[in-house]
């Protein structure tokens, strides 16, 4: 019925098989942990891979949601690398860039002839590496935008109540079928969107991701921090012409209403808003501006585009990354 419930008459079929499909999601991190126990909820056959004491505290103690009314804990099922015993039909990865590599390891045995895999994580590079590991036709784009953050006891925190997610098939020969797919993922709490763009889509995310977390790194301030100090409310937009003028040299100019959208947000002074990037540096946590700001200031530097504010930033954030790594 849960399944039914979310679809036309006319889809009944595939949203029945979509019921059936087999969800591994790995990580239980604040948007993978998040959307997996929206998943739960909704009573999708989902199974979270995870590693050690995350692995034991979710198993013993579930997924705890808060921030937006009432906590909330959903059990789930834990398995971790040597319980996969066969193919998935999903593989949601939900980790950082760093542990990629480590993941794909870890999901080699999860993945069969038609298992799809759906990345959450920032940056283009990942794009790559799972293409090479497990084929461009199983590999889909996917875009969350989601504020929430993992809390100190394992809590997943939901700071707006929003939380949207877009996937789309690379272009290619060989495209799947979504319908099961999207069905699948379908659940409340959650918009889902398909998208036939999803590479610029994510380009988008991420011209958006690195212009944030630049300018919020850099400043050491929220956006309204900035945009209410004298001379702030210039800096966005000077970050964000820089990062949208490498996107169109890669090929995925950002759009108008893009434009104008991000603008708006970066320069709101009564915004509170920061990245998960610059969290990390108040955490004292090192983070992942290599394949946010780092990845993109080479790609600069390969077509000659000048980013003098992007390189600043991403030089920041090597030096504060070295020392919060010595720091242990």
């Amino acid at each position: 019925m849960g399944c039914l419930s979310q679809v036309a008459m006319t889809a009944r079929r595939p949203a029945m098989r979509s019921c059936w499909m087999r969800i591994l999601v790995v990580g239980a991190g604040a948007t993978g942990g998040y959307y997996g126990a929206r998943l739960a909820q909704a009573g999708r056959d989902v199974t979270f891979l995870l590693r050690g004491a995350r692995a034991a505290d979710v198993r013993a103690n579930g997924l705890r949601l808060t921030g937006q009314g009432a906590e909330q804990v959903v059990p789930v099922t834990v398995v971790t690398v040597a319980d996969i015993s066969g193919p998935y039909d999903l593989v949601l990865l939900a980790v950082s860039n760093g542990a990629l590599d480590a993941a794909a390891d870890d999901i080699a045995g999860a993945v069969g002839p038609g298992t799809l895999i759906v990345p959450f994580l920032n940056g283009m590079s990942h794009m790559g590496r799972l293409n090479e590991r497990f084929g461009r036709a199983a590999v889909l784009g996917g875009v969350v935008l989601a504020a929430r953050q993992l809390g100190e006891r394992g809590e997943i925190i939901s700071l707006l109540p929003a939380a949207k997610l877009t996937i789309g098939a690379q272009p290619g020969p060989d495209q799947p079928d979504l319908t099961d797919v999207t069905v699948a993922l379908a659940v409340p709490g959650f918009d889902l969107v398909v998208s036939g763009h999803i590479l610029a889509d994510m380009w988008s995310k991420w011209v958006f991701i690195a212009t944030l977390a630049a300018l919020t790194c850099l400043m050491r301030g929220n956006v309204g921090e900035i945009a209410s100090a004298p001379g702030g409310e210039e800096l966005a937009p000077a970050f964000l012409a820089e990062t949208a003028a490498i996107a169109a040299a890669c090929g995925y100019p950002l759009s108008e209403g893009d434009v104008r959208s991000y603008t708006a947000s970066f320069t709101e002074k009564d915004s509170k808003l920061t990245p998960s990037l610059y969290r990390d540096v108040l955490a004292g946590h090192p983070t992942e501006s290599h394949y946010v700001l780092d990845d993109l200031v080479r790609r600069a530097r390969d077509r000659d585009i000048e980013t003098p504010l992007l390189e600043l930033a991403a030089l920041q954030l090597r030096i504060y990354n070295a020392r919060a790594i010595r720091a242990g």
